[in-house]
């Protein structure tokens, strides 16, 4: 590869600016001139540069970030870089303490829960992704339920994972972004239609001496409603198998 190749592919590698967005810092990607990528008054961000994922949000929700947020030490380093090696994982215990879903202190013993669904069309193909943690066990499930409306994905999502837990006597935490299924199965919301779905859930419920379903934002950071949106996404993109196991 000659030294112009060189430069003209480095010239291609996307740049990322520190910004902020809904109080959580972001990753901006900016193209060659130093400008964000905008398409239809949206841009790209992610949270962590070692994330797959990137997400088109308003452009007029990023805004600059804080000075006191920033480091003061000066490594020297380009911006658009984060500080020390990329990590590809992230503790469980640690992102149950990231974004919103900090304000609900984890109970010691209890089941951890974070579920969430899509549907490509919505509907269309549609998938469901749960991430799942007790102890030092963790338990991902993705699966692909047909063709479906992203509301009964998620729904299904809540199904499955409350299906999954064997024991019903320990406290269990379920966790979701969707505030249609927090609606329908805590506020009291009247379901206008997956009546008997809504149904199947509350049933479900009922088993348990000590559930809580708690909603929290999505696509703010936390580590485990983020992958399970990236189960639910890869599962909707799933062939169906005439002889998938169940749980």
């Amino acid at each position: 590869m000659t030294e112009d190749r060189i430069r003209k592919s480095e010239k291609d590698q996307p740049r990322w600016k520190r910004m902020m967005f809904k109080g959580h810092k972001v990753w901006l990607q900016l193209d060659a001139s130093g400008q964000p990528v905008v398409e239809n008054n949206k841009v790209l961000i992610k949270y962590r540069l070692d994330h797959e994922y990137q997400y088109w949000v308003p452009a007029k929700a990023v805004e600059p970030i804080n000075p006191k947020h920033l480091k003061k030490k000066n490594t020297g380093k380009k911006p658009g870089h984060p500080e020390g090696p990329l990590k590809r994982g992230v503790p469980f215990q640690e992102l149950l303490t990231a974004g919103p879903a900090k304000e609900e202190s984890v109970l010691p013993g209890s089941i951890v829960i974070y579920t969430d669904g899509a549907s490509s069309g919505n509907p269309g193909p549609a998938g469901i992704g749960i991430v799942m943690r007790y102890g030092k066990h963790t338990k991902e499930i993705s699966r692909h339920i047909g063709i479906a409306t992203n509301n009964i994905a998620e729904l299904m999502a809540i199904k499955v994972a409350l299906e999954a837990v064997r024991t019903t006597d320990i406290p269990v935490r379920l966790y979701t972004d969707s505030r249609y299924c927090y609606g329908l199965l805590i506020l009291g919301w009247k379901p206008r239609r997956n009546e008997a779905l809504v149904a199947a859930i509350k049933k479900l419920m009922k088993r348990f001496q000590d559930l809580k379903i708690i909603k929290v934002e999505g696509h703010v950071g936390i580590t485990a409603n983020e992958q399970a949106d990236r189960l639910a996404r890869a599962a909707a993109r799933k062939k169906p198998r005439s002889n998938a196991a169940g749980l």
